[in-house]
């Protein structure tokens, strides 16, 4: 793809939005939830499916919605209300951790920078990006596994791994892309752009594409 081109990509990817089921943590942005149950929920998120991650979200924050009311549950409690998403008693742990660190450094506030958000551990650079974009607006691209993939397969980068991806991303993509730039190809990459046998025959921006590494599609 032409760096010329992303604008084009992006406009068409941003028509068809409309028409595809979001990621769960865009959804709960769009709703304007809290960001701490932003938070908590992309910590869910990671190798663990969107429905999954919803129920979890959900039955955990019914159950504590804030740092202080988690820290009254066990990490057996926490572990509990959110299987089965994946590395559910590592991530029971980590939000215990989490919490803590909130309350004792932040004042229960969820840090609005990436570089504080990276200081919680537990949180890597791809929920820290999140977390800034999608809950305070700021400049931030989180790259998972759907934004590496298709970045390279339309050829915008050249990349090998996902913390890669991101610095090309800062380098190249234009700012005002940066903050929906996760939605568009998450939800892209769910609904067309798939890892195996992409839907090229249904792909809007096929004609941008320079198909990179696909040796079958469909």
């Amino acid at each position: 793809m032409d760096e010329k081109h992303i604008d084009e990509a992006i406009e068409i990817l941003g028509k068809r939005l409309k028409d595809w089921d979001l990621p769960i943590v865009s959804n709960l942005a769009a709703e304007r939830r809290s960001p701490f149950s932003i938070l908590i929920s992309t910590v869910l998120s990671s190798r663990t499916k969107d429905e999954v991650t919803a129920s979890a979200t959900e039955r955990l924050m019914s159950r504590a919605s804030s740092p202080e009311q988690m820290l009254r549950l066990s990490e057996e409690q926490i572990a509990e209300l959110i299987y089965p998403v994946g590395f559910y008693k590592t991530k029971a742990r980590a939000i215990l951790h989490i919490c803590k660190e909130l309350i004792e450094r932040f004042g229960s506030l969820v840090p609005d920078t990436i570089e504080n958000l990276l200081t919680l551990k537990g949180v890597g650079r791809k929920t820290a990006n999140l977390v800034v974009s999608l809950v305070y607006e700021k400049e931030g691209i989180c790259v998972d596994t759907h934004v590496h993939r298709i970045s390279n397969r339309l050829g915008y980068v050249r990349t090998k791994t996902p913390a890669q991806t991101e610095y090309a991303l800062r380098e190249k993509l234009p700012r005002r892309y940066w903050i929906d730039f996760n939605t568009l190809l998450v939800t892209f990459g769910r609904e067309i752009c798939r890892p195996i046998s992409p839907l090229c025959s249904q792909c809007p921006i096929r004609h941008l594409c320079d198909r990179i590494g696909v040796t079958h599609n469909r």
